[in-house]
């Protein structure tokens, strides 16, 4: 039996939000100078928590009966290019407008619609002018990995040619307040990797990837910024909120991603951790690399040290900054990383480190065991 050709899947824009800027550009030249956006929270009152600070975007508010994520959502489609009418639109967010449940329990008028995790991919097609009303994955902090994997999986399979993928995520009270309620936050600055980690820094953003067939791009005269290779998903059925200490799903994952791909572990030139900051993920994740990759110096990344801990446009972030990555050929720097743990001494570092290779991992792992797993290549 013939092996099948690998699936050609272009990214063909990439657009991001954070709170170190409105554009891709911006947040990667933030992130690459080892900035960090984690402040002190202003936005509501955190006194009673065990964390204080965040990464929150700056003048990011609700609009009359509208939820934050309304604003947030105005940025980034600001900066998209044109998206075909007939593209099918994949959402992934893990809460939505919640603020607005709280605007009514304080007795605000707010918009109920808005809490439904459905109603960013209702207002994403109406302002796009999209055919299709697109579907909304929700799965933890792997939620816009997955729906990157699930759109890949339409184009390479022949039922869509244009895929678009939208993730958002903002910082609300009720958020907040519920990982202070897990002990999972830090009461400083997250530390991905780091031996003294002590839990993760909650962020905000967002960000928009229109996938393509290679053949509808070039047909419409598209720009390649990169391809997805390879792509896994996997549960690890462990715990409610803390992941299997052997790493089980997330090696399931990436060996799913790998050979899909066509590739061999030695054939990737840097991985773009889910990196939190908290004890146990982080662990997990160096047992999962050493695993598949064993004694190599593999260069080792996390983002979150620098905007925080987007939820669910984590994943779809991590896949445009690792754009910028394999474009620019640097491994950006993992800021607040002082003293890395075992396995990361010597592939995690406070500084970008240069790369040389075609090829780029990015994992994500939320709870309820969810793991995924994304295999990016250089632009063609």
């Amino acid at each position: 039996m013939k092996n099948e050709p690998r699936p050609s899947v272009w990214i063909t824009d990439a657009v991001t939000v954070t709170a170190l800027g409105n554009t891709l550009w911006e947040s990667w030249q933030g992130i690459v100078a080892g900035q960090t956006a984690i402040r002190p929270v202003r936005r509501f009152s955190v006194d009673s928590c065990n964390a204080r600070v965040a990464a929150c975007i700056e003048g990011l508010e609700p609009s009359g009966e509208h939820s934050m994520i309304h604003a947030l959502t105005e940025r980034l489609l600001t900066s998209i290019g044109p998206v075909p009418s007939d593209a099918l639109l994949i959402t992934a967010t893990t809460k939505s407008g919640i603020d607005n449940l709280e605007r009514l329990h304080q007795g605000v008028s707010a918009d109920d619609q808005d809490i439904l995790l459905t109603s960013i991919a209702d207002t994403v097609s109406q302002k796009l002018g999209l055919t299709g009303k697109g579907i909304n994955i929700s799965a933890a902090c792997a939620s816009s990995a997955i729906a990157v994997a699930r759109g890949a999986g339409q184009i390479a399979s022949g039922m869509a040619e244009a895929v678009l993928i939208c993730c958002l995520d903002i910082v609300t009270e009720f958020v907040f307040s519920g990982f202070s309620c897990l002990r999972a936050m830090s009461p400083e600055p997250c530390r991905p990797f780091d031996r003294d980690r002590d839990g993760l820094s909650l962020g905000e953003g967002a960000a928009a990837l229109l996938l393509m067939s290679k053949e509808r791009a070039c047909r419409e005269g598209r720009e390649c910024l990169g391809t997805v290779m390879g792509w896994g998903a996997a549960n690890d059925a462990t715990h409610l909120t803390a992941p299997a200490r052997d790493g089980c799903g997330l090696i399931q994952a990436i060996s799913q991603a790998v050979k899909k791909a066509g590739l061999k572990a030695e054939d990737i030139a840097t991985i773009s951790a889910h990196g939190t900051g908290t004890i146990y993920n982080d662990m997990m994740e160096l047992t999962a690399f050493r695993e598949v990759f064993g004694n190599r110096k593999i260069p080792v990344y996390s983002i979150k040290g620098a905007i925080g801990h987007t939820l669910g446009a984590a994943g779809g972030i991590e896949v445009a900054v690792g754009l910028k990555t394999l474009s620019e050929q640097i491994a950006p720097p993992s800021v607040g990383l002082a003293h890395p743990e075992g396995w990361a001494s010597g592939r995690v570092s406070p500084e970008p480190a240069d790369i040389s290779g075609e090829f780029l991992l990015t994992t994500n792992s939320g709870f309820g065991g969810i793991n995924a797993a994304i295999i990016l290549g250089r632009a063609i």
